[in-house]
């Protein structure tokens, strides 16, 4: 997907910006902690990357250890639209191709590895 198309896809969905966030949609804290790695990333940039006051070492690994959070928030929010697509009638061919993948049978197999994954942590399996 090239910046272009990702940012005609921003500008459709902006219009549900003022729609409340339901329970359970992890949503809220991966933006939160975007917004917090842009701002570490922003004063890094701003001490020219040399660890002057702003940006500690220990802001660095603190940044550092979100990401397996949001990696799972993402895939619990890449699993719900994908249910949302099935339940209102999509194929799995039409979602593979708004997932730049090739192939119905790709998409589906990426579901259920997010499915299975999320199982896993859901039972403390990983």
């Amino acid at each position: 997907m090239s910046d272009e198309s990702g940012i005609d896809h921003r500008l459709r969905l902006a219009g549900l910006a003022d729609l409340p966030l339901g329970e359970g949609v992890p949503a809220g804290a991966l933006q939160k902690d975007a917004v917090l790695l842009g701002r570490l990333l922003a004063g890094a940039e701003q001490s020219g990357g040399t660890g002057e006051p702003g940006v500690s070492d220990d802001d660095v690994a603190a940044a550092l250890s979100l990401f397996e959070d949001m990696r799972t928030a993402l895939d619990r929010l890449e699993t719900q639209v994908v249910i949302e697509a099935r339940r209102r009638g999509m194929e799995w061919r039409q979602i593979a191709s708004h997932q730049g993948m090739k192939s119905s049978q790709a998409a589906s197999q990426r579901y259920q590895r997010l499915v299975t994954r999320l199982e896993e942590i859901r039972q403390g399996i990983r």
